[in-house]
């Protein structure tokens, strides 16, 4: 499992990992050993110290867990816990600019400096800050996010300003529209939009938008509040040779980019509501899913995928340090499934358990 600020559990990029077939699509029900195996196949390997999963499957619902929540003691990993999602956060972020679309107070093939003057170049428009083709340098590439050089720098508080600056200060990676790369700066200007468009903080839209009218409880944009409220899993890495505990992080490092903390059964709650079309109006809603010649898998804030069996998925993978997340859902919402892991001192490969859970569920 990766532990960076990218989206790292993506069904593409693990499905990549793997050499063998996926089981032609047929109506049974995911089997519940099954998801267990591979879950426990997971933390077995050393990829992940412990995992929390919910699957949906038709009418069955049921969650599953591996490992420990600890590294040195014996609590499981609580079915309910709590957890950093990473760049889940940008599906959050970007159906709050598509809300703003629906309400004509923004318009997505506009330059993002009608709204912002000055900030990016004037040729970017908003529609490819969310869709990751704006050319703009991802900032997390310029910092030390090695785990000894990360320890340094963990309780900083970053400004969006800041993040912004590192990236502003290289040139664009191509010219806007032309190509397609993830990139963390494309949600800290999608975050500094939302701000300007509504005239508060974005998590205080996030919140009045998604958060209180779905009653996401457990869901939270934490700001500068290093600790992860509530039950959660212990996470770690090896720093000088030992294992250090990276459960608690500023991160503003991330910011709009990945900041979120939830639970897998409020993201399940979060993407059947953006399935059925209950946050956006019509024309937004086509609009979140989709792709383009240039950016084929990705929308505006939700990756798309079509798996080797044939059924399609979307929804969105993250990493930040310590927990690695996914979140995948048939565009019926009928199949859903989520994820979080949490890294531990050791490593390993977790390509063909993610794709034995992806078959299960949704194959």
């Amino acid at each position: 499992m990766g532990i960076r600020l990218v989206a790292t559990v993506t069904a593409a990029s693990l499905l990549a990992l793997t050499t063998g077939g996926v089981a032609s699509a047929d109506t049974s029900s995911a089997d519940r050993k099954v998801i267990q195996q591979a879950l426990d196949q997971i933390t077995q390997s050393g990829a992940a110290l412990g995992v929390q999963a919910r699957v949906v499957d038709g009418r069955q619902r049921f969650t599953a867990t591996s490992g420990k929540a600890d590294l040195n003691g014996t609590r499981p990993v609580p079915d309910d816990g709590r957890f950093r999602v990473g760049s889940i956060t940008k599906t959050f972020v970007s159906t709050v600019l598509l809300q703003l679309a629906g309400e004509g107070k923004v318009d997505l093939d506009a330059p993002v400096v009608r709204y912002l003057p000055g900030l990016v170049d004037q040729r970017i428009t908003v529609r490819q800050v969310l869709q990751h083709t704006s050319g703009l340098f991802n900032y997390t590439n310029a910092l030390p996010l090695s785990p000894e050089e990360f320890e340094k720098i963990r309780y900083k508080h970053w400004s969006p300003q800041e993040l912004l600056a590192i990236a502003t200060a290289k040139p664009l990676d191509f010219d806007p529209g032309t190509q397609w790369n993830y990139s963390n700066t494309n949600y800290v200007v999608a975050g500094l939009l939302v701000e300007k468009l509504t005239g508060k903080p974005y998590e205080k839209a996030v919140e009045q938008r998604i958060l209180k009218p779905l009653r996401l409880k457990d869901t939270e944009v934490p700001g500068d509040n290093v600790n992860i409220n509530g039950p959660h899993s212990r996470a770690y890495w090896t720093v000088a040779g030992k294992p250090s505990d990276i459960t608690r992080i500023n991160p503003s490092v991330a910011w709009a980019a990945g900041e979120m903390i939830s639970t897998t059964r409020d993201l399940d709650t979060f993407i059947t509501a953006l399935s059925s079309g209950r946050l956006l109006k019509p024309a937004q809603q086509a609009e979140i899913s989709k792709t383009t010649a240039v950016s084929p898998q990705y929308g505006l804030g939700l990756q798309v995928e079509t798996l080797p069996c044939g059924t399609k998925v979307w929804g969105h993978g993250g990493g930040i340090p310590g927990y690695s997340s996914q979140l995948l859902s048939t565009p019926d919402s009928k199949k859903r499934f989520e994820l979080n892991a949490t890294s531990g001192p050791t490593e390993g490969d977790p390509g063909e358990a993610f794709n034995k859970l992806l078959t299960e569920v949704f194959c």
